[in-house]
């Protein structure tokens, strides 16, 4: 009844001939080990489900103990049978099988499960009957507990070992950000933990964790919205062909993209079909081309011949037999089969390390019962002390019972999986082949690429506008020479030359600002902007109170004197220049002063501006950030309200005197309506000016432009204006020429000075004699033409007295005044006219 029951419990699907049935379990008789004693393993294999690694795993486990059972230098005295039920890699079926394997005779001396979930829940119990746990195919993490699970061992690594790896691929390709998919699972949860840690140590950030159940249509749908690029997913084979599914539905592939999953699948497992999904093989291979594994090293790549005496090639030629030719990338657990024929070997070499401790304790193997911790404790002690070599490598277990082991990476290219590189995580050594192979031009970033350009002015702009502020100077040395060298002119005096001196210094500081306000970034080095920044502030700041001061000094002085001091014309009025020129001081320090105090207390310094980020055509990977610089203070905003609100009202008040004195004449100060003119062109352009390019500060070519052709403009306009009236005049009427000859002539001495004033004399005295002597002719002409008689007074006027004063000579000779009443009537001479001849 008990061999029937066993048999009963064999899974239906692994189907074997009577030859490769132990022989024990048909005929106890016909067993060539007959006079062996036998050593039970109860086993359990996933021959469907999640991972039906028990597939291949089973065969592969067969064929160990074969060869085992026929080694004479191993266990010598004892057989090995297992037996297996099928988990189907499901917790609650296991339960029931576990159930079965415990109460259920014979006594069995280890314990074989498959799936992580399954070896939880064996090794778990394990304890309670003193049981060692050897499993072939478990990664959980959990499992490394040695509290928890203190008789575990498995010849298949734990999944934290893909871990380091994970990290170093990372930090190879330069990756900061990833994002991770996983199934509630305890193993995928554990691995997942940790690998957190670690990514945290090397300063990498998990962005996106998602979790899903069942189905994991929302999960990436969270990755997509959310940017994700490096993927790590931990699934087992079925939810990954769901998975990557949903993966091409979202478009969440491509050369933006990389995913990293376990490499413990079967190698077409996204080909196989599945009725769960509703996406094509076409579709599936699209989605998953380029994704990385990482995967354990489970076969040894070295020809060595190890305690099997196979090599591994040798074994997967056997295994490959023992399958009868299926394929093995439809075979589950193909890729863990090595793993399952050291497993047995590992704990047949423990057995066989523990006949000679435990005979010596008066124990055998064969007395083991599930009270015996003694038996127990030496095949640990024998387990924990395992070193040899197998098909899969090195077999090592570490203080938690995990297996020590090189990691595998692989990509998938063109449909197959091809190796790039080994990675040991007990050196920390990279093995590179350097043949992975990207959609892209190179592996894909993390997270978009955002590359931060800053926006610089225009250099044609700047080399432009340059021009023009360097004619612009050019102009303003010239019209100060023109000033200075004809500042003797009357003319030129009466305009207050050191004023007009005053403006054009200042026109050219104006100007000279263009200057710095065109540097940025790509001319000086950011430490020395805020230097840049002072410089344009005071350059602009001096040259506007210089030019507009002189100029508002001007038309305030004519204002003043017109409108307030109206009891004397303005041409009357005595002008003291001191007082000008003082007007002008003051202007020029309180902007001195309020320049000096906010440099100290509110410096300039460079601020960045960012913009909105743009996307560069062709490259989905790449976003701009635009930058800009700016010259800015901690309140920027007062400052530039104080000195506008002071310039401002400057301008009105300037545009209000110029209104007035419009019609003021002066030679004190003959040009104040060209000052006039010259102040409506400045403050229209600066009130103007001034808001726009405060809109425009984000827009560094038109804000450029803008305020720079505003300077431009309007020194110009006052250059010209002022200047170039007074060149015309004094060189078309020859004011400029004649009083040049002159200064020539005559030198600067006081004697040459005297003597042309003497010349001067002598000229108008000989004029004004000439006039004399025709006014006498012109007397004694008429003295000819009267009649002596009508001299006489006209009636109520008294006689003349005689003369006090001696009658000139040309008056001696009275007779010839006096003539005939004739001549008088020939001349129509009537008496009023005597009259009023002789008034």
């Amino acid at each position: 009844s008990l061999l029937s029951g066993r048999l009963h419990s064999i899974n239906t699907e692994a189907t074997f001939s009577s030859e490769d049935r132990p022989c024990c379990l048909i005929d106890p008789c016909s067993c060539p080990a007959l006079g062996k004693k036998k050593l039970y393993i109860g086993a359990l294999f996933p021959m469907s489900g999640g991972w039906p690694g028990g597939q291949a795993c089973l065969p592969a486990a067969q064929m160990a103990l074969d060869l085992v059972n026929n080694r004479t230098d191993i266990l010598p005295d004892y057989e090995l049978e297992l037996i297996y039920y099928d988990s189907m890699c499901d917790p609650g079926e296991a339960t029931k099988l576990l159930y079965d394997l415990l109460y259920t005779e014979p006594i069995k001396i280890v314990l074989m499960p498959g799936c992580s979930s399954v070896s939880t829940l064996v090794a778990e119990a394990a304890r309670m009957w003193n049981l060692i746990v050897l499993s072939y195919g478990s990664s959980s993490p959990a499992l490394s507990n040695r509290q928890r699970f203190p008789t575990f061992f498995r010849t298949h690594p734990s999944a934290t070992l893909h871990n380091p790896t994970r990290v170093q691929l990372f930090q190879k390709w330069k990756w900061t950000k990833i994002a991770t998919i996983q199934q509630t699972t305890e193993v995928f949860t554990s691995t997942l933990d940790d690998l957190e840690e670690r990514v945290k140590e090397a300063g990498i950030e998990i962005s996106v964790r998602q979790s899903f159940l069942t189905d994991p249509a929302v999960a990436v749908k969270n990755l997509k919205r959310q940017d994700a690029r490096i993927i790590v997913g931990l699934f087992y084979e079925t939810e990954a062909r769901k998975v990557f599914c949903e993966v091409y539905k979202e478009k969440l592939y491509g050369k933006k993209y990389v995913w990293f999953l376990i490499g413990w699948y079967a190698d077409n497992w996204f080909k196989i079909k599945d009725p769960s999904i509703n996406c094509t093989v076409e579709q599936m291979t699209e989605a998953v081309e380029g994704h990385v594994t990482t995967e354990i090293v489970m076969l040894n790549p070295e020809t060595v011949r190890g305690a099997s005496n196979l090599t591994s090639q040798e074994f997967l030629a056997q295994l490959m037999s023992k399958l009868g030719g299926k394929n093995p990338e439809e075979t589950g657990g193909f890729q863990e089969a090595p793993l399952a024929y050291d497993a047995v070997w590992a704990l047949a070499l423990a057995l066989n390390k523990t006949v000679g401790p435990l005979r010596a304790k008066g124990h055998h193997l064969e007395d083991f019962n599930y009270n015996n911790r003694d038996i127990t404790a030496e095949i640990y002690r024998a387990m924990n002390t395992s070193s040899f070599e197998g098909v899969s490598g090195h077999v090592v277990f570490d203080a938690q019972g995990s297996r020590m082991a090189w990691t595998l990476i692989e990509q998938l290219q063109g449909g197959s999986y091809k190796k790039i590189g080994y990675y040991d995580s007990t050196k920390g050594n990279l093995s590179w082949y350097g043949n992975d192979k990207w959609i892209g031009s190179g592996p894909p970033a993390d997270q978009t690429v955002v590359i931060e350009e800053f926006r610089y002015l225009s250099q044609k702009l700047f080399v432009s506008v340059s021009v023009f502020a360097g004619l612009g100077i050019l102009l303003g040395i010239v019209c100060l020479t023109f000033n200075i060298y004809n500042s003797n002119v009357r003319y030129i005096q009466n305009s207050q030359p050191y004023l007009n001196n005053m403006t054009a210094v200042g026109c050219m500081m104006s100007l000279a600002a263009v200057f710095p306000l065109g540097i940025d970034g790509l001319h000086v080095h950011r430490k020395q902007f805020p230097v840049i920044c002072q410089f344009r502030l005071w350059l602009l700041g001096l040259g506007f109170s210089l030019a507009y001061g002189s100029m508002f000094t001007k038309i305030w002085w004519v204002h003043t004197r017109g409108f307030i001091d109206h009891h004397y014309p303005v041409s009357q009025q005595h002008l003291e220049p001191w007082k000008l020129y003082a007007t002008v001081g003051v202007l020029l320090g309180i902007d001195i002063l309020s320049l000096m105090i906010w440099q100290i207390v509110d410096p300039l310094h460079i601020t960045v501006e960012k913009f909105t980020r743009e996307a560069p055509k062709g490259d989905l990977d790449v976003l701009i950030q635009p930058l800009l610089e700016h010259c800015n203070s901690e309140k920027m905003n007062t400052w530039l309200g104080v000195v506008y609100g002071y310039k401002g009202l400057l301008l009105l008040l300037g545009i209000f005197l110029a209104y007035e004195t419009k019609s003021i004449s002066t030679e004190k100060i003959n040009d104040h309506r060209a000052v006039g003119m010259a102040i409506y062109n400045v403050a229209v352009l600066c009130m103007i000016t001034a808001p726009v390019t405060m809109i425009l500060s984000s827009q560094q070519d038109a804000s450029f432009a803008f305020a720079s052709l505003a300077i431009v403009f309007s020194v110009y306009i006052t250059l010209v204006v002022l200047f170039v009236p007074k060149m015309r005049r004094l060189i078309t009427r020859g004011e400029w020429q004649s009083d040049t000859q002159e200064t020539m002539k005559t030198g600067s001495s006081t004697n040459n000075n005297d003597e042309e004033k003497s010349r001067q004399l002598e000229r108008e005295n000989k004029e004004l004699q000439k006039i004399i002597q025709e006014k006498e002719e012109r007397v004694s002409e008429l003295r000819n033409q009267l009649d002596p008689r009508s001299l006489a007074p006209p009636p109520g006027y008294p006689a003349p007295a005689s003369d006090p004063h001696p009658v000139p000579q040309s008056f001696a000779n009275s007779s010839s005044l006096y003539q005939s009443d004739s001549k008088i009537s020939r001349n129509k001479c009537h008496t009023s006219r005597l009259q009023l001849l002789y008034k």
